[in-house]
């Protein structure tokens, strides 16, 4: 059985073969929906297999369940972690909200390496995340990109009752405060 590449590189091949203006634009397709997950996994599968490595990436029965759907934006949401145009913040707003936590926690995860201020408002309901895995997401989001007046919404976790997100509080707050070079409290 061959290995799966690493989404970094199927996203520079596809990059390669393809463009990287012309992959952004299929992933905020892909993300904001303009896409939809049964052209997807139809007319637009040569643009999934692109941005994933493979016509079945979730490894599902065919035809895929529309429940699975959601991965779609999953992984165009991750690919923004290896390529980048400005306009693509405009995409991670609308998926903010997403109802897929997979995919709330993974705009997160690019505002934070990005460092992405303006994104931190539309995150910050995801610190009442149900999932510990969404809020410290969040928490490190806020931490890489948030401002001074973020430091109070982040502090309220301080006692969260997941140590992850704990650990991430501690973190975003060590951050906060050199990045912003001031003290927090």
């Amino acid at each position: 059985m061959k290995e799966r590449e690493h989404p970094r590189e199927v996203i520079a091949a596809a990059c390669v073969q393809y463009g990287e203006d012309v992959v952004i634009d299929w992933c905020v397709a892909f993300l904001t929906g303009e896409i939809s997950g049964g052209d997807a996994f139809g007319a637009d599968l040569p643009k999934l297999v692109a941005i994933t490595g493979t016509a079945n990436p979730g490894g599902w029965p065919q035809p895929v369940d529309p429940v699975n759907y959601y991965w779609i934006r999953v992984w165009a949401a991750r690919a923004f972690l290896y390529i980048w145009r400005a306009d693509v913040v405009d995409a991670l707003l609308t998926a903010a909200d997403d109802p897929a936590w997979r995919v709330r926690e993974h705009v997160a995860r690019v505002a934070a390496q990005r460092e992405l201020g303006q994104l931190i408002d539309a995150l910050l309901p995801m610190l009442d995340d149900e999932l510990p895995r969404v809020r410290a997401a969040a928490v490190r989001a806020v931490g890489a990109a948030g401002e001074f007046e973020h430091v109070e919404a982040v502090e309220r976790l301080r006692d969260d009752p997941d140590n992850a997100v704990r650990v991430a509080v501690e973190r975003a707050l060590e951050k906060l405060a050199k990045r912003l070079d001031r003290p927090l409290d």
